[in-house]
This record gives structure tokens, C-alpha cells and sequence, in this order.
């Protein structure tokens, strides 16, 4: 294990704001970024999130509104960190791609590629996808000649004087990096797809658009009539806060979580401009989860079905929320949300588990006067949470809510309501109450909130019963 840990997410297009089936990302890296504090300290742990506020989507979304463009993001950006703080995403920053010293940071990246000889300029003729920002070919498309992931955008075919990125030149250094896990991608599918597309042919890659076209950008450096293209500008925001901070070396684990339709541009394109301008520290792992979908629906405005996280916390509370995408969301396959599903789980493993569980034996505790000392720290390397490194945070749930599980067939063995002898009492509830002491801090990566809550109740002398955590629905 390396001495830090740096996590990020992707960062988001501010044609509008964040909305639930964004959430995933967020609550997944924030959940490894408290294990990493946990087990490593604060001051080792950097995680990031933010906002990707240059390109077509955002321009013609600020024009729509008759906005003037950085009043417009600077809007959704505030509405983004809005509805992050809701869902508890503890980031140590949030960027934006209009921040200063990333600006300065992606110009000196770009004229250090073109001073290396892997930045040209020649005329593109092609097809492009708005609501990617991404250059398309034919095989990508689907059989009605639309991008897959955006059915209702209209493709573009494209020519104009771009200048291109030297892609091509470092397949065989890619193919290297993900096939002998030097950059590790996971799961597994997701690896075979990158390879796979390694295997199609990489393509140079034209990484700034005419200002005539697209105004809003960073400028070129080497060209005032262009602009930065929107990834080439996007993926360099994870070393603008990095590098400063101390986190882009090899003592640190760099970690970048995304969503599969991100995962082209951060394993392959991202590595590639690492190695064109000298950088040696390369990302260590990518995790590329699947998509989530509302009702058996795409989440999405046309569809009228977008709900804010927001929405949720409102109605259920952060931490069910939490749990609720953690323990069921999209990290390998695609995954469904319903309200149905939510309460009915909400239900069963929050009210009926977890909050009846620590309900039943604070009663027993505070009629018995009884009060536990501090227990040993939890030991973040234990089996229990061994599948956090496989970023399997659904199975360490699994494991801890076995342990409540466990608790829960001891009181009904034991009985300690009936137990008459106070020693013998005693002795249950205080194994009881130091297991779900120790429960209640495993829970903090997961549900701050019920961690703090449950640790401040069966530390207090006596332990004290108390409001349910989890009002039954």
C-alpha cells in the first residue's frame, strides 16, 4: 500500500445541474475517500470533483437561457456543490475548469505537447457528437447513424482547421500499460473493451475547435484563433490540483472513478498526454462503473424523469440514500433505481435492521444503567474489509451488516430482557453494546452521519435509548 491516496471523479458538464444519476460516482469515491483517511489519515487523502464548464453544450445551454456564458456556470457550478453537500461528498476541492491556475496549467500542457513534436495542425472531415464533445467514427454509431449515448443530438459532420494530438503514437505504450496492469482497469470487462479498442486502430485525435465555431474555451496558446478542445482541456484538472498538493508522485495511489462512457478518454487518451509531455507518474487505477436508470428509464430532461439527489435526501435522509446506492448501484452492471425499491430496502435493512437492532439494546442499557468503555480502534486491513481494494464497498456492507446479523441472533439466544442475575445481564449487553460500537465506526465511510450517532450513543455513560436513526416508512 503507497503512502497516499489521490481520488477523483469525472467532472461534469454544466449545461445543467447534477442530478441523481450523477450521484453514484460521487458517493462511491467519497465512501473510499473516508476508508483511505480512515486507514491511512486526512492529510494523506486528496479527492476531487468538479465541474467541466468549457465546450459546445455549455455555450448553446447559457445561450438558451440568454446568459452570458460565465454567469451561467458560475450558476450551475453553485447548484453542483449544492446538491454534492447534500449527499455528505466530503471533496477536498471542487474544480472548475474555469479556475485560473487550471487554465494556466492546461496551456502549459498543451505548448509542452507541441514543443515535443506530438501537437499538428491539418483539416479535420468528420463526424462529432455534441453531447460527447467527442469526435465520432462510423463503428460507433448506431444503425441510424446516432451516437448511442445521446439519440435525440443530431451528429455533426465536421470540417475545419483543427490541431491534432499524435494519439496514434502510443499504442503500443498503451496496450502495454493496461494489459500488464500497470494502469489497472476495473472491472475486468471494462480492461477487454479498452484493449478491444486499442485493437480497432487509435486514431489522432483533434484537440482544439475554431473559436468561430466554438467560442467558449480556453485559448490556444499557439493559436488565438482556436480554442482548447474540451477534453484535452478537461482531463489535465486532476494534475492542476495534484501536482501542488503533493499527490502526483510515486508515493501516492492515484485512483480516477468514472463513468463507462468517460472510460475511452481517461484510459487511453489521458495516459497518452501524460507520457507526450514527460510526466512520469501515470494514473495507478481507473474504475469504470455502469450506468443507472430511473424506473427502467433513462434519466434524462427529455424524459421528464430527473430527480435531485436532493429530492431524495429530503424525503429519506442522506445516509439511506447512501446505503441505498452503495450496497445496490451501478458499480459493475447497469443498475435500476425505484422509489419502490428504496423504501422497500430502506425497510427491511435500515428500520427493521440496523435501527432496530441499536434501538432494542440501548432500551436494555439504559434500564440497566449501563455504560461501555471505548473500544479498540477498528482495523481498516481486516478481513471485513479486504473487498474495499477491489472497490467492492457493496460486499464490505454485505460483511457488516452480517456482523449486525450476528448481534441480532445473540439477543434472541440470550434473551437479556428475561435474565434476572444483573452480572450475567450486564455481561450480554455489554458484548452487545461493544458490537455495535464497533459496527456503528466500520459505518463511517458509508454513513457518516448513523456512524457519528450510533458511536455518540453507546459512548455516553449510562448509554442512553433514543429517538429511532431510521423512523419506519
Amino acid at each position: 500500500m503507497k503512502d497516499k491516496v489521490f481520488i477523483t471523479t469525472a467532472i461534469d458538464y454544466t449545461n445543467d445541474v447534477i442530478h441523481i444519476g450523477h450521484a453514484y460516482q460521487k458517493i462511491l469515491a467519497d465512501c473510499l475517500a473516508r476508508f483511505y483517511r480512515a486507514r491511512l489519515g486526512d492529510r494523506n487523502v486528496l479527492f476531487t470533483t468538479g465541474t467541466d464548464e468549457y465546450g459546445t453544450t455549455t455555450e448553446k445551454a447559457a445561450k438558451a437561457r440568454g446568459m452570458d456564458m460565465k454567469a451561467h456556470v458560475d450558476e450551475v457550478s453553485a447548484k453542483d456543490i449544492a446538491q454534492l453537500n447534500s449527499l455528505n461528498i466530503s471533496y477536498d476541492r471542487f474544480i472548475r475548469t474555469t479556475d485560473l491556475d487550471h487554465e494556466k496549467t492546461a496551456s502549459d500542457f498543451f505548448v509542452k505537447a507541441y514543443q515535443n513534436g506530438d501537437v499538428y495542425q491539418e483539416k479535420y472531415q468528420g463526424l462529432y457528437c455534441e453531447g460527447c464533445e467527442a469526435y465520432k467514427t462510423l463503428s460507433e454509431l448506431n444503425e441510424d447513424g446516432q451516437c448511442p449515448s445521446h439519440k435525440t443530438r443530431q451528429i455533426q459532420k465536421l470540417e475545419e482547421e483543427n490541431y491534432f494530438f499524435r494519439w496514434s503514437k502510443y499504442t503500443n505504450f498503451l496496450k502495454g500499460l493496461i494489459s500488464t496492469d500497470t494502469l489497472r482497469v476495473t472491472p475486468e470487462g471494462k480492461k477487454k473493451e479498452m484493449l478491444g479498442f486499442i485493437e480497432q486502430g487509435i486514431l489522432d485525435i483533434p484537440i482544439t475547435r475554431p473559436k468561430y465555431k466554438v467560442s467558449w474555451g480556453i485559448e490556444c496558446p499557439i493559436d488565438s484563433e482556436q480554442v482548447i478542445y474540451v477534453w484535452f482541456d478537461a482531463l489535465i484538472n486532476y494534475y492542476t490540483e495534484g501536482l501542488p498538493k503533493g499527490f502526483w508522485n510515486e508515493e501516492t495511489k492515484i485512483i480516477h472513478i468514472l463513468g463507462k462512457d468517460n472510460a475511452r478518454w481517461h484510459v487511453l487518451l489521458w495516459p497518452a498526454m501524460l507520457k507526450s509531455v514527460g510526466i512520469a507518474k501515470l494514473p495507478d487505477q481507473v474504475l469504470v462503473h455502469s450506468f443507472l436508470s430511473l424506473e427502467g428509464e433513462k434519466i434524462s430532461k427529455s424524459r421528464g424523469n430527473v430527480i435531485l439527489p436532493s429530492d431524495l435526501v429530503s424525503k429519506y435522509g442522506v445516509d439511506p440514500v447512501r446505503y441505498y446506492m452503495l450496497r445496490h448501484g451501478p458499480l459493475i452492471d447497469d443498475a435500476d433505481i425505484s422509489i419502490k425499491a428504496l423504501e422497500e430496502i430502506y425497510n427491511a435493512d435500515l428500520a427493521n435492521g440496523l435501527g432496530n437492532l441499536v434501538a432494542r439494546v440501548a432500551k436494555l442499557c439504559d434500564k440497566w444503567k449501563l455504560s461501555i468503555s471505548e473500544s479498540e480502534d477498528v482495523n481498516w486491513n481486516d478481513e471485513w474489509a479486504k473487498p474495499v481494494e477491489e472497490f467492492r464497498v457493496d460486499l464490505v456492507l454485505q460483511n457488516i451488516w452480517e456482523q449486525i446479523k450476528s448481534v441480532d441472533k445473540h439477543i434472541n439466544e440470550n434473551e437479556p430482557w428475561r435474565i434476572t442475575e444483573e452480572k450475567k445481564t450486564r455481561d450480554v449487553l455489554t458484548w452487545e453494546a461493544g458490537q455495535i460500537l464497533e459496527i456503528g465506526k466500520k459505518l463511517a465511510p458509508f454513513m457518516p452521519s448513523t456512524s457519528q450517532k450510533i458511536v455518540d450513543q453507546f459512548l455516553a455513560k449510562p448509554i442512553k435509548s433514543q429517538t429511532p436513526l431510521f423512523p419506519r416508512l
